[in-house]
């Protein structure tokens, strides 16, 4: 069977270095189940991005917004970059909770909301201003495989 999926990797191998050849042409078969993205709710640590969609109102989303998950905090960036809004984690990991509180030019309450789920590998989302409504689907950063790896 190895002949058929590594012909020559495993002919040459196994003339060479006999069983082991076989073993190092299947590495990288055993160790992809290892390197499988968790599931969101049962590893959301990491870093997360994603575009937010405009549902209504006028929102960021020219550009992509960044959820930072930590064990004791969280932070939503909305596409701009500009503002952060922070939160906590629960312990089960079913919904991720940020918010910013600021006034506006007229001292009137200006509450930004980010409201999470894990959504399989991809946590789920909605965004809102008082201008603003959004949804937004954000999936582990790729630009650190490692860290998304250990979590982190």
């Amino acid at each position: 069977m190895l002949r058929r999926i590594f012909p020559r990797s495993c002919a040459v191998g196994a003339s060479r270095l006999g069983g082991a050849g076989a073993l190092v042409a299947l590495l990288p078969l055993l160790a992809a189940p290892a390197l499988a993205a968790q599931s969101a709710q049962d590893d959301p640590y990491g870093n997360w991005t994603g575009r937010l969609v405009t549902d209504r109102g006028a929102c960021p989303d020219q550009t992509d917004s960044v959820l930072q998950i930590q064990s004791d905090r969280l932070v939503f960036s909305p596409g701009t970059g500009a503002l952060t809004l922070r939160g906590h984690p629960d312990a089960d990991h079913k919904r991720f909770h940020a918010q910013l509180r600021l006034t506006d030019a007229s001292r009137r309450p200006l509450p930004m909301v980010f409201e999470g789920r894990p959504d399989g590998d991809a946590i789920a989302g909605v965004f809102g201003t008082p201008t603003c409504r959004a949804h937004i689907v954000m999936t582990r950063t790729a630009s650190h495989p490692w860290s998304n790896l250990i979590g982190r």
